[in-house]
């Protein structure tokens, strides 16, 4: 029963479900601290979880090898650039709701997929019923 649930596509759903918590946070933080003196808005990229997928994936010797820090998952950062407000920071609310608003749908769809794969698979072990 425990290798129906190891299912690649669960397991990436998963880490997808993952990614998109680690932003929903950041964005909070961001909104949170939308007033505090000199507080520079973060956002978070997925560029080292990309490298462990494509290296745990890889299914040729010609494929290129990705370096880094492969511990790290998510990786948040200050962000670059924006308009500074009269105190010195950068957090842009429009911006933080547009994200948070993009984020939701993502996390919604993700939810409604691994939903549907836990359905078939319930499906299956009750015989189709």
């Amino acid at each position: 029963m425990v290798l129906l649930f190891s299912s690649p596509i669960i397991k990436n759903l998963e880490n997808a479900l993952n990614g998109s918590a680690a932003k929903q946070r950041i964005i909070n933080e961001n909104i949170a601290n939308a007033d505090t003196p000199h507080y520079k808005a973060k956002s978070v990229t997925f560029a080292s979880e990309l490298e462990t997928q494509l290296s745990a994936n890889k299914s040729d010797s010609r494929h290129f090898e990705f370096t880094g820090n492969r511990n790290s998952r998510v990786i948040t950062a200050e962000r670059r650039g924006g308009d500074m407000n009269h105190n010195g920071n950068n957090v842009d609310m429009d911006l933080e709701m547009s994200e948070m608003a993009k984020n939701q749908l993502y996390y919604q769809t993700l939810v409604q997929r691994i939903n549907g794969k836990f359905n078939s698979l319930k499906m299956v072990v009750k015989g189709g019923k």
